[in-house]
């Protein structure tokens, strides 16, 4: 189940990839900024959501699996933690956006970026430790 939990991990690595290298620079580029929100409000709960199946999916394979490794279980947990976080903050962030409120909005998105950006480093880097 090892192999199974390493692959879920890489998946989470690719979503995040993809979606910071290619998606959001393709719309920020290439999309009147009218439309922005529009496709941005629907794709970052989807990779939220994602994220969070994902850690449960973790957890409970390393449950499964008896693992005696602490990290299997911790790297699921945070996944499935800051996936649900980020999810449940996106509510917030649109309001404070739509509002005109630009300092809570940058802080709820750096946050959520933060998150993001340490989800995919806890996913890429535990697989080098075990």
């Amino acid at each position: 189940m090892l192999f199974a939990q390493i692959l879920i991990s890489g998946l989470v690595c690719g979503l995040i990839i993809f979606q910071s290298a290619f998606v959001a620079p393709t719309v920020f580029r290439d999309l009147p900024e009218e439309s922005r929100p529009v496709i941005l409000r629907s794709l970052f709960p989807k990779l939220f959501k994602s994220i969070t199946l994902a850690g449960i999916l973790l957890t409970l394979l390393a449950f499964l699996e008896g693992s005696n490794l602490i990290i299997a279980y911790c790297v699921g947990v945070f996944t499935f933690l800051a996936g649900l976080i980020c999810n449940s903050m996106i509510g917030a962030t649109n309001r404070a956006r739509d509002d005109g409120n630009d300092k809570l909005f940058a802080t709820l998105h750096r946050i959520s970026v933060l998150l993001t950006i340490s989800v995919l480093l806890t996913n890429l880097i535990w697989v080098f430790i075990v």
